[in-house]
């Protein structure tokens, strides 16, 4: 998909971070939207902000790990705006846990949102994007959904998914010559709400002391390299290009050239970082 001009575009998660930014360029292109979040105050920022670059915005306050709430939101989009080219499948959560002791509704709560919620995503809307005869999905797995750590199990398991979802998501569309393709996205360290936003477990901070919030700052700090803006320009690119797989910020490079060198050999150094507290 060359052109985006008088295209529409669902995009959850839309309330902020790389959600926003998807919106707000997609919108200077000439695309139409519909955005969807559960921060109902997020959401209506970005859609004032989106709605003065001249394009037609609707919105939904949205769980996306409800199934039946994603497939009535998908008809609607369709009703409101006549039809949907695009469907960025953004929104995501973070939770830091021991997998020894994660809280198997914890453990539900994040592949709900980030697994679930892309998959659920990718079914409502796959249909009507055929009946546009172009279409694209992007879904947002991780720079942790190529390579594991510590602490982040949890989270490792809910990207990993994306990703083996996606990959086989992109192969049967290229069979199905329908016109419509699919990205898997894997974004490293991107300045949004997503670390300031985490659960944390009480027995991960415990072991490693401090509070929950002095847990949820040291992963900030990880996630603080790319910033949104620049993170949303290399994912609209990747559509431009129909692309696979998108690599977001310099980390998330580096790293998957370290995992795909060293095979399963990455671990040890991992766990190195982990037990320096670097992690």
């Amino acid at each position: 998909m060359k052109n985006f001009t008088n295209k529409v575009a669902a995009i959850t998660g839309a309330a902020s971070g790389m959600g926003r930014e998807l919106a707000l360029q997609m919108a200077a292109k000439g695309c139409h939207l519909a955005l969807s979040d559960v921060n109902e105050k997020g959401l209506a920022e970005t859609v004032a902000m989106a709605g003065k670059l001249g394009v037609k915005v609707t919105s939904q306050t949205l769980d996306v790990a409800d199934r039946e709430a994603m497939n009535a939101w998908a008809a609607q989009v369709v009703r409101d705006h006549g039809k949907v080219n695009l469907i960025f499948n953004n929104a995501g959560v973070a939770l830091g846990a021991l997998l020894e002791s994660v809280k198997p509704e914890d453990f539900q709560w994040i592949m709900g949102i980030n697994f679930w919620g892309v998959v659920w995503g990718t079914q409502a809307f796959l249909p009507y994007l055929k009946q546009a005869g172009e279409g694209h999905i992007i879904n947002t797995s991780s720079l942790f959904g190529l390579l594991s750590v510590p602490t982040q199990g949890t989270y490792n398991s809910s990207k990993f998914a994306v990703r083996g979802f996606t990959e086989a998501l992109r192969q049967e569309l290229d069979i199905d010559k329908s016109g419509v393709s699919a990205t898997c996205v894997h974004p490293g360290g991107i300045r949004t709400n997503i670390a300031r936003a985490a659960r944390i477990d009480a027995t991960l901070h415990n072991k490693i002391g401090g509070t929950a919030d002095d847990a949820r700052m040291r992963f900030d700090k990880l996630l603080n390299t790319t910033t949104a803006a620049s993170a949303a320009r290399t994912i609209i690119r990747a559509v431009e290009g129909n692309k696979r797989r998108v690599l977001v910020g310099v980390d998330a490079m580096f790293l998957d050239k370290v995992a795909r060198l060293l095979g399963s050999w990455y671990q040890p150094l991992t766990t190195l970082f982990a037990k320096q507290g670097m992690m």
